[in-house]
Order: C-alpha cells, then sequence, then structure tokens
C-alpha cells in the first residue's frame, strides 16, 4: 500500500512538472522567438514594458484558467457549454484554427533550427522532428513520455539563451528603466506577445495536462497553484532573456533584418559560430516542444465535435494525425513566413478574452460548476481586470494584427 501511494506521488510530481513544462515550453515556440525579436528590433529596451505586461497578465490568466478548470473537473470548452450553451463549440473551433497555425509554423521552425544547428535541409529536418513529436504520442504511456522530454527541453533552452544574453553584454539599465517608464507603446505588439505567450491553445495546455493526470478537486488546488506561478515564471525568465540578448546586438549597432532571419543574425553576432550553432538548438527545442504541446491541447478540444476522441488512445493517434497534417501543409508550402507567426501570435490574442471571459463567468457566478467552491474574490476581480483589458486591446489591434498577413 505505501508504495502505490508513493508512486501516485511521484506519478502527480512528474505530471506536474509535465504541466508547468507543457504551458511553459508551448509558449516559447518559433513564434514567440521571431515575435520578440521582431519587437525588439523596432521598439528597443522599451520593449521590456510590453513584456512585464506580458508576464503580469499571465500571472492573472493562469492562476484562474489552472484554478477554475482543475476544481471544476471539465475542460474549458465543457465548463464553456455548460454556462453558454454553444460557446464551447465557438470556443473550441477558434483554439484548433489557432493551434493548427501556430503548428505549421512549429514544424517549420523545427526544420529551421536542425538546419542551423546540423546542416539539414530544412524540410527534412521538419519532417524528422515531427516524426519525433509523433513517436511521444504513439508509444503507451505518452504522458509520462513527453512530460520528461519537455522538462530536458525547456532547460536546454534557457542554458543556451542564458549564455547568448551574457555574451551580447545587454544594456541591463536601459531595459531595468523602461520595464516601467518607456519610451513608447505599442498595443499591437503587447496584444501579439500576451497571445504569443498565453493566448489561443496556450491558455489551457497546463490545465488540460493536469485534468488528465487527474490532479483535480480541492485537495490540490496549492500544488495547482503552485505550478501556475511556476510555469509563468519559466515563460518570463525565458522572454526575459531572449529579449536581452537580441537588445545587447541591436544595442551595439548591428542591424538585423527582420524579414530575413534576424534572431540567428543576432546570435551569431554575440558569440560568433557557437551563437549560430546555439541559436539552432534553441529554435529546434524551442519548436519541436511547441509541436508537442499545440498538438495535445489542440486535440484536447477535439471531443466538443466527437465524444469518442475522449479515451486516451483514440486521443493520443488524434494527435499523431494533427501533427502529420500541419507537417503535410509545411512541406507544400515549403515556409512559414515571419509574418504569419507574428499574425498567429495575435490571433491567439484575440482569442484569449473569448474564453478567459467565460470562465471568470463560471466562478463567479456558477458555483456549481466548481463543485461548489468559492473561487478566490482578488483572483476573480484581478481577472476581470485582465478580461477588460485584453478585450480592448483586441478591439483597438485587430485591424493591425491582420495587416501582419500583409507583411
Amino acid at each position: 500500500m505505501a508504495s502505490e501511494v508513493l508512486t501516485e506521488r511521484k506519478s502527480r510530481r512528474s505530471a506536474l512538472l509535465g504541466a508547468i513544462f507543457l504551458m511553459a515550453t508551448s509558449a516559447i515556440g518559433p513564434g514567440f522567438i521571431t515575435q520578440t525579436t521582431t519587437f525588439t528590433v523596432s521598439l528597443g529596451a522599451a520593449f521590456a514594458f510590453g513584456i512585464l505586461v506580458s508576464i503580469l497578465i499571465d500571472f492573472v490568466v493562469q492562476m484562474n484558467v489552472w484554478r477554475i478548470i482543475t476544481l471544476s473537473g471539465r475542460r474549458a470548452h465543457q465548463i464553456a457549454n455548460t454556462v453558454v450553451p454553444g460557446a464551447g463549440y465557438l470556443l473550441a473551433a477558434l483554439i484548433i484554427a489557432g493551434g493548427l497555425v501556430f503548428n505549421i509554423g512549429n514544424v517549420a521552425g523545427s526544420g529551421l533550427g536542425l538546419n542551423a544547428a546540423l546542416g539539414l535541409d530544412p524540410k527534412l529536418g521538419g519532417l524528422l522532428s515531427a516524426a519525433l513529436a509523433i513517436v511521444l504520442f504513439a508509444v503507451k504511456r505518452a504522458g509520462a513520455a513527453m512530460d520528461r522530454v519537455l522538462i530536458v527541453l525547456g532547460l536546454l533552452m534557457i542554458g543556451l539563451t542564458l549564455y547568448v544574453a551574457i555574451a551580447s553584454g545587454p544594456p541591463v539599465g536601459d531595459a531595468l528603466r523602461q520595464t516601467v517608464w518607456p519610451d513608447t507603446i505599442d498595443v499591437a505588439a503587447i496584444t501579439t506577445i500576451i497571445g504569443g505567450t498565453v493566448g489561443g491553445y496556450i491558455t489551457y495546455s497546463g490545465a488540460h495536462r493536469l485534468l488528465d493526470s487527474g490532479t483535480t478537486g480541492p485537495e490540490h488546488v496549492r500544488e495547482v497553484t503552485r505550478g501556475a506561478l511556476a510555469s509563468i515564471a519559466v515563460t518570463g525568465v525565458m522572454r526575459f532573456l531572449l529579449f536581452l540578448a537580441i537588445l545587447g546586438v541591436v544595442a551595439s549597432g548591428v542591424v538585423l533584418d527582420t524579414a530575413g532571419n534576424a534572431t540567428a543574425d543576432a546570435f551569431q553576432a554575440a558569440a560568433g559560430e557557437f551563437g549560430q550553432r546555439a541559436f539552432g538548438l534553441v529554435l529546434w527545442a524551442a519548436a519541436i516542444s511547441s509541436v508537442v504541446g499545440a498538438a495535445y491541447t489542440s486535440v484536447s478540444f477535439f471531443d466538443a465535435f466527437s465524444a469518442r476522441l475522449n479515451p486516451p488512445r483514440p486521443r493520443a493517434w488524434a494527435t499523431v494525425a494533427f501533427i502529420a497534417v500541419t507537417t503535410v501543409i509545411y512541406l507544400i508550402i515549403g515556409t512559414a513566413p515571419a509574418a504569419l507567426l507574428v499574425f498567429a501570435g495575435g490571433f491567439n490574442g484575440l482569442i484569449l478574452p473569448i474564453g478567459f471571459t467565460i470562465l471568470l463567468y463560471a466562478a463567479w457566478r456558477r458555483r456549481d460548476v466548481l463543485g461548489g467552491h468559492r473561487h478566490p474574490a482578488w483572483l476573480l476581480v484581478l481577472g476581470a481586470l485582465v478580461s477588460v483589458v485584453t478585450w480592448y486591446m483586441g478591439v483597438v489591434s485587430v485591424r493591425t494584427i491582420f495587416d501582419y498577413l500583409a507583411g
């Protein structure tokens, strides 16, 4: 009996770590890297303010979403359909569409990463990376395998980016000042990076992983809260490190062409040939982990349309199919332009307030959905403020975000 309890605790701890890195590495994809580089080049040190705003919004969103979903024991679209009949179908369709676009970019990014690191043809690299992701979901204990791989990839990205950030010698003092007092504020940029770190499928990735592992109910609220905080911290650290690495290069006078591979140029300028190889590994790790995260989370919404996809094995094979479809699309179009990756982040930012507002309403007015448990009032108040802010940012920046496609 004691050994069974110990095994269960280890399994739950592994699932919690997996949820932390699933959310964090889902946020740290090729789109994340492209968006951070694009806006650092255009805004300079002032982009630090946008990062701070995105982290604060991440905190409020993830703290609410993780607690609401795990307390209810239901997925986001199931809660939405209970509270507003039909809303769950809309939410699921939007999440799946956003995840599909993002995943094409993720597969493309994995190919570009292996090209920079090892010199492989990008299409071959993308195909091999997608095959690796498919193997993860084809094995019997897909969840445990996914958790371990994501943890290793997340630590690899942070370590390599930290090295390049130190090598680039960024103006840390100016970045700190503009974190709280920026020279300029770009609402569309902030909406886009919020979408790239917590919007769309990323909002629900960690919470849905905990749901699948059985970490639900009031007895697990404390560990769920710690997990949400840790996932936000990992994402925030990675974004600041990447921002500082690019800022150091930009501040030194190097001109980066965002129409090309600006991040690779920045890493090479900061650390020479090793920097270029490091960029390749960072991009590949970010891409392959996001392929896994986007596919896993998007497919967790499939059962809104077919209950037959709810059991673990059918869902695993649906995830394999999702990855295969996005890989075929990538192989056909041959590339995922930077403009598409930036647009996908903005699109996910537009999706964010829809599902988030519905979950907040469920916590505020439908305590029966949460098993009769009371959601903390301070989280609801902060959530309401963030909901208003994200709706406002979405409305004022929607045209600009769709204009990214013309870029």
